[in-house]
This record gives structure tokens, sequence and C-alpha cells, in this order.
């Protein structure tokens, strides 16, 4: 923008000024501009490039302008870096400004964010000073005016009322900006957390087996088999899940044959072994009221194959070598039994051991109810942490109720995946610092790719780029974008972004129409929001207000946000 009024405006002002009054006669040449227009956030960051042209044969070469950069908002105000300009006879080390050439100047200027910035502009405030007349020493200058205070002015600005001072020196400064655009504040990087799974299982299966050894050939189970077979102990257990109503009992008999000997012969042998080993358990179990399944499964290969594997005969690795280069039964015997003494080994130690019926009792028991749950943790009954973990993840999609069942669990339990599944829940709440504390906790206990991530999203959302940085290397394509648009890199980021933040991304690279596509599909709030902001940004007023009503309506907190944001400054 050109500035309509110069540095120095008026030449009666400055009547007591005299390097300053012939600089009045050419103020409209003087160019000003602020690059952005909005301020933006960018990284815990406000700043601007502030760039001004003096014209030819314009700055006196005795004077000098000392121009401060303040942000003002409600409740106060930060300065930032000042800059001086210089005539070329001026006898101090600032900024020369040729009285000939004139001069181009760019000042960078950076504020650290402030929530209450939300709601700011930029002003220029601007001292001047000459070898002779009233402004010996730096006096202020109105520069909307070009006038220096009068004596009840100079009087405030010498006394001790600060709220005084602040006002009148406010009153005094030139705004160059307006408004701050703090859409990267709203990126969900909680959307881009990656939870740890629970372990909870509704039916947990538990299996308690016994084996029935017969003698080569037979089918007969002896009172020594039955002895060695420990069925008294497999008995109890079966009564023991009697009481449990929470506890289903499927009983099998499995009847097996060594593998040696004809194929045929030993799945009749089999047969028959189930079925003795089925009466054997019918009178064991005649009270219990369960069905007792039989069924026969010839030569037992895999059974000869693990206990093999276990054992610590010489020549185990060449016996596993045949069994994998062959699969008729007749030949992986034809191939052990010419191993001679490997097989008098086998006969011995092996082979016994798979003449048998396997009694099993495969017990499914039944875990709480997700009812049951969730009325343990609101009545602080007991729970596991897979409860916790299970009602946090499953049973509820809010964020809030999350948090608060994944703080009692972590009261209980130093779990990881407690620590880190609350900080996730915090993060969506918008507890960010309570979130990053979870996830360090999270970390001394484990050191997952989850985790890695989120401690680099989680730093990027309080704002600590640096800290994040340490956990780039092992980051994936996401949390990279997600570091992107935090550095304000909004181009790269939104290539690996999606949905809600991808549009912000978009948005900030002034994709409008990228980012209408992104959120196409998203009903929520939010996304309500933003496409009231693209409506605005596009002139569309009819449609930025009726999708801010939309937003409001599902979420009423966004009309106090939308009461401060400058990109919906047009609807108001």
């Amino acid at each position: 923008m050109k500035l309509s009024v110069v540095l120095v405006a008026a030449t009666l002002a400055f009547s007591s000024c005299n390097c300053f009054k012939k600089m009045a006669q050419n103020r409209d040449d003087i160019q000003l501009t602020v690059t952005p227009e909005i301020l933006t956030l960018n990284n815990g960051t406000v700043a601007a490039d502030i760039n001004v042209t003096f014209p030819q044969e314009y700055f006196n070469k005795k004077a000098v302008i000392k121009v401060t950069p303040v942000i003002v908002f409600e409740g106060g105000e930060v300065a930032g870096t000042t800059k001086y300009y210089q005539g070329s006879k001026v006898d101090e080390n600032y900024a020369v400004v040729d009285m000939k050439n004139g001069g181009n100047f760019t000042q960078h200027v950076e504020f650290a964010y402030d929530p209450r910035m939300d709601q700011c502009e930029l002003q220029l405030r601007a001292e001047i000073k000459c070898p002779k007349g009233k402004c010996k020493e730096f006096t202020l200058v109105n520069l909307n005016t070009g006038a220096i205070p009068t004596k009840e002015q100079a009087a405030v600005l010498a006394g001790n009322d600060e709220a005084a001072k602040a006002a009148l020196a406010k009153e005094f400064g030139l705004t160059v900006a307006y408004g701050l655009n703090t859409l990267q504040k709203d990126l969900k990087y909680g959307d881009l957390m990656e939870q740890m799974d629970n372990d909870y299982k509704k039916v947990t299966t538990v299996v308690d087996k016994t084996d029935l050894l017969y003698a080569i050939n037979s089918s007969v189970v002896t009172k020594k088999n039955e002895k060695n077979a420990n069925l008294d102990a497999f008995k109890a257990n079966v009564d023991k899940n009697l009481e449990n109503d929470r506890a289903t009992q499927n009983i099998a008999v499995k009847g097996y044959a060594s593998p040696d000997g004809p194929v045929k012969f030993n799945d009749k042998l089999s047969k028959a072994r189930s079925e003795s080993g089925q009466k054997v358990v019918a009178k064991l179990l005649k009270d219990a009221g369960l069905e007792i399944d039989a069924a026969a499964y010839g030569e037992d290969w895999d059974g000869f194959k693990e206990l093999v594997e276990k054992s610590d005969i010489q020549d185990k690795n060449l016996i596993l070598q045949v069994l994998s280069l062959y699969n008729s039964p007749a030949e992986r015997e034809a191939e052990i039994k010419n191993m001679s003494t490997v097989f008098e080994e086998l006969k011995k130690d092996i082979l016994p051991e798979l003449r048998r019926s396997q009694i099993v009792n495969s017990t499914d028991l039944q875990g709480l109810t997700d009812a049951e749950i969730m009325a343990a943790y609101r009545n602080g009954g007991e729970l596991t942490p897979e409860h916790y973990l299970y009602a946090a993840q499953v049973l509820t999609e809010d964020p809030a109720e999350q948090v608060e069942i994944l703080t009692a669990a972590s009261k209980k339990y130093n779990d990881a995946r407690i620590w880190n599944n609350l900080g996730v829940a915090q993060t969506k709440v918008g507890d960010k610092a309570a979130a990053l504390e979870s996830f360090e906790k999270a970390a001394k206990l484990d050191s997952s790719k989850e985790l890695n991530k989120n401690l680099l999203l989680a730093n990027l959302a309080n704002g600590n780029t640096a800290e994040a940085k340490k956990y780039a290397a092992a980051a994936d394509a996401e949390s990279k974008a997600a570091m992107a648009a935090a550095e304000g890199d909004y181009k790269s980021a939104a290539k690996g972004l999606t949905g809600y933040n991808e549009a912000i991304a978009l948005i900030q690279s002034n994709d409008l129409a990228g980012a209408k596509k992104a959120i196409a599909k998203d009903n929520s709030a939010e996304a309500d929001y933003l496409r009231a902001v693209i409506a605005a940004k596009e002139g569309d007023l009819k449609t930025a207000e009726a999708q801010l009503k939309s937003a409001t309506s599902k979420k009423p907190e966004l009309a106090a946000k939308a009461a401060k944001d400058v990109n919906l400054k047009a609807l108001k």
C-alpha cells in the first residue's frame, strides 16, 4: 500500500524540527508495504517484512528517524526490533538514506505468539531527531498526522501513568497490518497420532490336555495307562470350570497311531484308540453333563516332528530333512527305517509317545461384557489394563471420556500403552502440554514406532519444532508432512496429509478448490468452519454465513473463535 501520510506530514508541525521541514513536501512519494498484509502465525511466531522506499532528494542529510514495529492486542502490546535511518551527514552507525538517490530498506520483524494476538494489529511508531530545534533528542511523532506531542501530551509521556502513556503511543502509531491468520493452530495433530493396541479378548480359549498311552498295536486302556495320564487332575479342572458360568467346555478325544507299520492298519488303530479313550473319559465325567467328541487322526506325523525337534537325537536334522523331502507316509517310513541306528533310537524314545488318545478340554471363557466393563469403570470396580484400553478405544468415541478412562487406568497401572493412548486423547481435547508429558512417560517404558511418531507430533502441537526434529529420522511420511506444515511449508505438507489437515495446508497455499475437495466428505463442525473460511476468501459471503451457521450449530464454541478470526472478517 502507498503511505498516504508521510512519516512527517505537516510543515507547521515541524516548524521547530528544522531538518524535517522540507521532507514534508514529497510525503506522498514514500512507499510502504508489509508482507503478508494479514499477519500469519507460523511455528509459534508472528513475522512480517516491512519495506519502505524513500524517494530521491527527500531525506535530509542531518535527520534521524527511529522506527519501532509494535504488535498491539487487547490487554497488551509487544515491541519488535527498532530500525534507525539517518542522513549522510549524521555521525552515527545507522542505515544511511542518501539524499540524492533515496533508498529502499526492508525490516524483518518477529514476535513470539501470544493467544491474545488472535485479534491484533501491527503498528509503526517513530521518533525523530534533528541537530537543531526542539527535536535535539528523539521525539515521538504521530505517523497519522505528522504532529509531535503537545505540551500536555509530552507531560503524559514523561509521567508515571503507564496506561496513559501506552494509549498515547498507540494513538501516535501507524497501523500497517490488521489481524492474524491462525489456521496453522487448527491442525489436528491428534488425528495423525497412533494408539497402541489393547489385547482384550471377549472370549479366551484355555486348553487343558493329557495323553492316554497304549502298547504297540493296542487300543486297550490299562489301569496303569489311566494313572499315568493323571486323569484326576483333568477332572478337577473340568469341575472347576463347571462352577464358572462364563466357561463353556468342549471335551474331545483324539486317537493317534505312531507312524510305523501299514497306513490302513494305523488308521483303524487310531479309531479304536479314540473310541476306547472316549469310554474312559465318559466314565470319568459321567456327572458333568458334557458331550464328548471322538475322532481318529491316523498316523501322527506332526507329533513325530515335534518330538524329534525337541529331542537330543544325534541325526535329528537328517530326520527332519526326510520329513520335508517326502510327503508320502510310506516313503517317509522307509527312508527313516533305512537309518537303522537312528530308527532304534526312535523306537525307544519317540514312537511310544505317539501311540495315544489325546484327551482335550478346550474351554471358552467369556470375558466381561461391554456394559460390565463400563459399569466397573464408573463404579470403581476391578479392571485389568486390557479392560481400560479396550473401553477407551472401542466403547467411547468421546475424547473427553477417553481421557477420564485412561487417567483412571494410569493411576493403577504404569503401562506404556495407557500413557500413549492417554496422550492421544489429551491432544484431541486440546490439553497439549499434558499430552506431551504422557507420551514422555510412555517413552520411558517403550520405544515403539507409535511413540516416536506421537512424540514428534506432540512437540509440534506444543510449538517445540526443534525438539520434534529429533524424532524425524524415524518418522513416517505423514509425520514429516505435519512438520512441514508446522514450519509453514504448506505445499509440501499438503502432499503428505489428508482430509481436514490437508485442507488447512491447501488454504494456506491458496489452493481453495483443492481444500474444498479435501473435506468434501467431512461433515464435522470443524470442516463446516473451514468451508466458511474458504467461501469468505472466495468472496461468497452467503455461503460463508451458511457454513458458519452450520458449524456453530454443531459446536457452539466455534462462535467465539469466529468472532476473532481475521479470515471471517468480511462477515462482521
